[in-house]
């Protein structure tokens, strides 16, 4: 298994976040990272909340991240196949942004979180920030392996 086959974990979002240019970290409340570009938050750590419980036992999770996307598009994609570990909840209707929780991030391959990440900077950064960083790095497809 290659190093971007792998499992992602928790420590690769911090790793991707804090690489990507113009990148500044805020400390939200409970000493969560929020990572900024243009002091935009493009991925952040939340706290337990009412919204995002255990239906079962109705524990707050108390893992939750969130990532920024580029449309209302491209989260319905994320989050309408209920296998996929991100989800949504009422609270953030209309916000484009998918939440996924800390403990299921091994669910997605280091490649995969790499194009989440590097997905929630490019919806956040300026044009300009966007297009220096797009003509720097050829995103490529993680499926397919070819450039995009």
């Amino acid at each position: 298994m290659t190093e971007k086959e792998r499992p992602a974990r928790v420590a690769d979002v911090h790793e991707v976040a804090e690489s990507m240019p113009h990148v500044t970290v805020e400390w939200g409340s409970g000493e969560n990272p929020v990572y900024q570009v243009g002091g935009k938050s493009f991925v952040f750590f939340r706290n337990p909340r009412p919204d995002a419980f255990d239906p079962e036992t109705g524990e707050r999770y108390a893992d939750v991240i969130v990532f920024w996307v580029e449309s209302q598009a491209d989260k319905e994609a994320m989050v309408q196949d209920p296998s996929s570990p991100f989800f949504t909840t009422p609270h953030f209707d209309g916000h484009p942004s998918v939440l996924l929780r800390a403990c299921r991030i091994g669910e997605l391959s280091r490649a995969e979180l790499v194009e989440v990440v590097q997905d929630a900077w490019l919806s956040r950064a300026s044009a300009r920030r966007a297009a220096a960083w797009l003509a720097a790095n050829q995103p490529v497809n993680t499926r397919t392996g070819e450039e995009v």
